[in-house]
């Protein structure tokens, strides 16, 4: 919890001069006012973040968090428990969609290993293995809380050495076979929702799996009693490596005043995580989609987010977040190279708003 108390210190506000300006600089574009709708939005909350008014972002890393689950290896998914080491390794030798996707975007993929259950040296791999994959949540804890806070600290450390060698965005995503019943038990716990309601398919449960899916669910909760108000309880009784190292990253992120773009619902679920351990968090992150996981959209309604799009996606792996990394850019690019209505030579009128040119 020491990293916790520290980086709670170092999570300041959104930068409120830079937003202004941002806005300003907007609004004197050879566009209508808020004509480009979330855009402006978004470019608006990345001068916060970043604390100017025009941000710039060279620097795209993605972070993929790995870790196993002992729920997987009682065959709750339709996947082995071994496919997450092997498509760590696919992601190391660039064959995975996030690696397309991340290609696309210009962005660097970094893949850390945080609790991956068998040994793995992989050429690229950033080893910071904490434990060879989590308990089985239905009949013991998933780690000590030790050990979680020891994976909140590895993702800190991987956003920082991003951070260090010129990120100046991060896209958080993860990898682990059967990680969306720990994000399912923390997110019941954190809404006091019931659990059929919040539980999906995950990678493609038939009926009788999704069934036995909440019963285990139901079965963890019943056996840990987790405390909502107390989010390191929650996290290490249900929770998952890498999800405490995607919480991590996403404080570190936060810290250094870096747009942090949360994937799916696991990253979401962290994202509560976080939130729940430094509120002043929230502000830095950025939502990029709406996971077909029935759960997600009630994590970014408590995170009070919205999503930048909606395109049926449930991979993981940080894929969604990936793609919002384009509109990112976009955001910044309009800023920095549309001309204003006086550079441009354009009677700016007295309409301003509508969706022409006044």
């Amino acid at each position: 919890m020491m990293y916790v108390e520290t980086v709670r210190k170092r999570i300041g506000p959104l930068h409120e001069d830079a937003m202004r300006a941002a806005r300003r600089r907007l609004d004197s574009l050879t566009k209508p006012r808020g004509s480009l709708g979330v855009l402006e939005d978004l470019a608006v909350t990345l001068a916060g973040i970043v604390g100017e008014p025009i941000p710039k972002l060279s620097h795209k890393v993605v972070l993929v968090m790995a870790g196993d689950h002992g729920v997987a290896r009682d065959g709750l998914t339709g996947y082995p428990q071994e496919v997450t080491a092997q498509m760590v390794r696919n992601f190391l030798r660039g064959g995975a969609a996030i690696n397309v996707l991340s290609r696309l975007a210009g962005a660097e993929v970094r893949v850390v290993d945080v609790g991956v259950a068998c040994d793995m040296e992989e050429p690229g791999l950033i080893s910071m293995k904490i434990v060879r994959g989590t308990e089985n949540i239905a009949k013991a804890p998933a780690m000590s809380e030790t050990d979680a806070s020891r994976c909140i600290l590895a993702g800190a450390i991987a956003a920082r050495d991003a951070c260090e060698a010129g990120a100046d965005v991060i896209a958080v995503g993860e990898m682990g076979i059967g990680n969306t019943t720990p994000s399912t038990a923390i997110l019941a716990t954190f809404s006091g929702m019931p659990v059929e309601a919040i539980t999906g398919r995950g990678a493609g449960l038939d009926d009788e799996g999704l069934a036995r899916k909440i019963e285990i669910i139901r079965k963890a909760l019943d056996l840990h009693r987790p405390d909502p108000r107390d989010a390191m309880d929650v996290l290490s009784k249900l929770g998952g490596a890498e999800i405490a190292a995607m919480t991590g990253a996403i404080l570190e992120g936060a810290a250094r005043r870096r747009p942090v773009v949360l994937d799916g619902f696991i990253c979401g679920v962290a994202g509560l995580v976080a939130c729940r351990l430094v509120p002043a968090s929230r502000d830095y992150m950025i939502a990029s989609h709406l996971s077909r996981e029935p759960g997600h959209r009630l994590v970014l309604e408590l995170l009070g987010k919205k999503p930048l799009f909606n395109l049926d996606m449930r991979l993981g792996e940080g894929t969604g977040a990936a793609l919002a990394l384009h509109l990112l850019e976009a955001s910044t690019r309009i800023m920095r190279e549309m001309a204003t209505f006086d550079e441009a030579g354009v009677s700016q009128g007295t309409v301003h708003s509508g969706t022409d040119i006044p």
